[in-house]
């Protein structure tokens, strides 16, 4: 059965306790006069009593009727239903799940640690009651259950231009937002956020991982270190041609080139060799 929330019928509550207050009234009249048929009006308000109920802020009352749904309230105030029905509180406050730490393995097949956080509320407490087993309990072992597969879909860091679970916080949060959302909907549950709260390597891979990341950050700074080098060499044999200052031939510009790059490129300060000439002409 495909259950939607709807309104159920529902009277003010003061109005109704006025009118029971009546045949209370009217019974105890009857009964103080000794008239004949003055335990109705008494059983009818009795009958009324179990009618009345409140409605909390950001609460709904599910009503069902012998076993069926009648529909919901979730005006806040004094309210009066069918007496007959039972009225059960379903909250409609913004809930937080935090999920454990999670050990999974990424899309390159790495074990890592991650968590998320997601925040939700109840929009159909019709769905949030009768089509899963404990709604709450849903929320938390589905939203663990995107995670894992999201997780699986993207490696922790990844090459330039391509995403990843480090690089891509916020495409990664959208998507898992959309995951938990489209598991949740069968239980009408809203996804108003979902983030990932810790990720990390496992430890058993964490040092190497993380020497990993030193290499190639390394690799990138020489590079980087490398092509800067190039590019002031070539300025400056260019100038050297330009203003005319000393013609070189080839032999002389490749050790140019060496003296120059050496002294770009060495990590350590480079130290000036001066020629004296010799001691004989």
């Amino acid at each position: 059965m495909n259950l939607h929330e709807r309104t159920a019928w529902h009277v003010n509550g003061f109005l109704a306790l006025g009118v029971a207050l009546a045949l209370f009234a009217w019974s105890a009249y009857g009964i103080y006069n000794k008239q004949i048929g003055s335990a109705l009006p008494l059983g009818l308000f009795v009958l009324m009593l179990p009618g009345f109920f409140t409605v909390q802020p950001n609460e709904a009352r599910v009503l069902v009727f012998l076993g069926r749904y009648t529909g919901s309230v979730r005006q806040e105030g004094f309210h009066f239903a069918n007496p007959l029905a039972l009225k059960k509180p379903v909250s409609l406050k913004v809930h937080n799940f935090t999920s454990e730490k999670l050990k999974v393995n990424d899309a390159m097949g790495n074990p890592i640690e991650i968590a998320a956080v997601v925040v939700w509320r109840v929009v159909d407490s019709a769905k949030a009651l009768f089509a899963v087993e404990n709604y709450k309990e849903f929320v938390a072992i589905q939203s663990e259950t995107a995670l894992r597969t999201l997780a699986s879909r993207y490696p922790y860091d990844a090459p330039e231009g391509e995403r990843s679970l480090r690089e891509n916080p916020e495409e990664i949060a959208e998507e898992l937002k959309r995951e938990v959302q489209f598991r949740l909907e069968v239980a009408g549950v809203e996804v108003l956020e979902a983030r990932l709260t810790h990720l990390a390597y496992a430890p058993e891979i964490a040092q190497a991982m993380l020497r990993r990341q030193q290499a190639k950050a390394v690799v990138a700074a020489r590079r980087l270190i490398v092509e800067g080098a190039v590019g002031m060499v070539k300025e400056a044999l260019e100038m050297l041609k330009s203003e005319g200052v000393v013609e070189l031939d080839e032999e002389r510009k490749a050790a140019m080139v060496n003296n120059l790059l050496v002294a770009l490129v060495s990590e350590n300060q480079a130290q000036p060799v001066l020629n004296a000439g010799t001691l004989y002409a």
